[in-house]
């Protein structure tokens, strides 16, 4: 039963780490550097640096920076962009050190693990505010900043008090960004494409070749029942003149498109 216990607690530790530090990793450095040199958090020797004062202390001095910044819109998203490169990787290996001293398999595995959640997390983070600041008032990007230090910190209490509870609730979310990731990308795709119109990174012709695109279908859609007239007329069902009506039916149409 304690091998359960430890192993619930020990994953949920690797995989509550890795969810928040996708979402702010400044944060989770700062509760778990706080937390274990305090002793309110048993972390496994592979984190320990965390509990070292120049790290929990840097971690402080970031966050504060990131406070800030993350609740001013435009420049919340030039951050995240820039912390695609950070938070990823520092999830991986928050990860690897949460599963304490095991085969370098399983810390591998575990990295992968880890640096693929981070990674979920992070992309439905950046995502969310990439919309959000499409709407000219601060007001949402400040709810939606706090909410997720909310959410970073308030995840990393459950998984360290309450880890099968925290799983669920981290399967729920796993479950969530699979559906809402592909929707993200492409509003984010129909905003940046309006934006480059707007500055003319995007040139009129690309409009003109999805029309000619689009008439091309139309055409070959033409051509295809035109052949299947005159097969009906070579067998006999349909008569000249009715071949011949229909098929200006067809031809019409086209001229009005």
């Amino acid at each position: 039963m304690e091998n359960y216990e430890a192993l619930l607690a020990t994953l949920a530790l690797m995989m509550g780490s890795a969810w928040a530090s996708g979402i702010n990793l400044y944060a989770v450095l700062l509760v778990l550097g706080l937390g274990g040199s305090t002793g309110h958090i048993d972390l496994p020797a592979e984190l320990a640096i965390l509990e070292d004062p120049l790290v929990f202390w840097s971690a402080g001095i970031m966050y504060f920076v990131e406070f800030f910044v993350d609740k001013i819109p435009g420049v919340d998203t030039g951050w995240d962009a820039i912390h695609t490169f950070i938070r990823i990787p520092a999830g991986a290996m928050l990860a690897a050190g949460a599963v304490g001293d095991v085969t370098p398999a399983l810390e591998i595995a575990a990295g992968i693990l880890g640096g693929g959640l981070s990674a979920t997390s992070h992309a439905t983070k950046s995502g969310t505010r990439l919309l959000i600041n499409t709407s000219p008032e601060p007001f949402t990007n400040w709810t939606a900043s706090v909410t997720e230090d909310f959410l970073v910190i308030g995840g990393l209490w459950t998984a360290l008090n309450y880890p099968i509870i925290f799983l669920i609730l981290l399967f729920i979310f796993i479950c969530s960004s699979v559906w809402v990731l592909p929707r993200l990308w492409r509003l984010i795709k129909i905003i940046l494409t309006r934006i480059g119109k707007f500055f003319g990174l995007i040139k009129a012709e690309s409009a003109d070749i999805v029309t000619s695109t689009i008439a091309d279908i139309k055409t070959r859609d033409s051509l295809a029942m035109l052949e299947q007239l005159q097969k009906l007329r070579d067998m006999g069902v349909l008569t000249e003149q009715e071949f011949q009506t229909q098929k200006n039916k067809i031809l019409q149409k086209d001229n009005t498109m």
